[in-house]
């Protein structure tokens, strides 16, 4: 599949993507390799507050459209997200199962949005919605930060 080409106004969203796309990537090598949970548990923590809540927010706050199904169903895929990654991150001894519905969970959540969501409201917002959009975002991910975590348990040697 090729990639989609996505206007410039809510690109800043979209490259948050890839970084979740990796996400679960790396949670999936940690997984494989054998990677104690707690460490993994770990990176889901630091993910989480360090980028995927405040992607949620800027997505529901400054891009979705009030009552649009589409929009209802990300937030409501946002807020199982949520209570996956508490359920993991508050348990002293994190099950690996869960960690690979959350990988799983994300992945299907970001391609939904890439190839439906993203799609539909680009054609729906008009291009002065869409600059607002895009004015905001640019504020927003002046110095956004990658994920730069420390500890990379997904490239280790098993």
């Amino acid at each position: 599949m090729s990639p989609i080409k996505r206007t410039e106004h809510i690109a800043p969203l979209s490259r948050d993507h890839h970084f979740g796309l990796l996400f679960s990537w790396k949670i999936n090598q940690g997984i494989k390799r054998g990677t104690d949970a707690k460490r993994i548990k770990s990176y889901i923590a630091y993910f989480w507050e360090n980028h995927l809540r405040t992607h949620f927010k800027e997505e529901e706050e400054i891009l979705f459209l009030k009552d649009e199904p589409g929009c209802m169903q990300a937030e409501k895929e946002h807020a199982e997200i949520g209570r996956l990654i508490k359920s993991i991150t508050e348990n002293e001894n994190p099950d690996t199962a869960n960690m690979q519905a959350l990988a799983n969970m994300i992945s299907q959540h970001i391609r939904f949005e890439e190839r439906e969501l993203f799609t539909f409201l680009e054609q729906k917002l008009s291009l002065e919605q869409l600059t607002e959009i895009g004015n905001r975002l640019k504020e927003l991910h002046i110095d956004a930060p990658m994920d730069n975590y420390g500890d990379e348990f997904w490239a280790e040697k098993p």
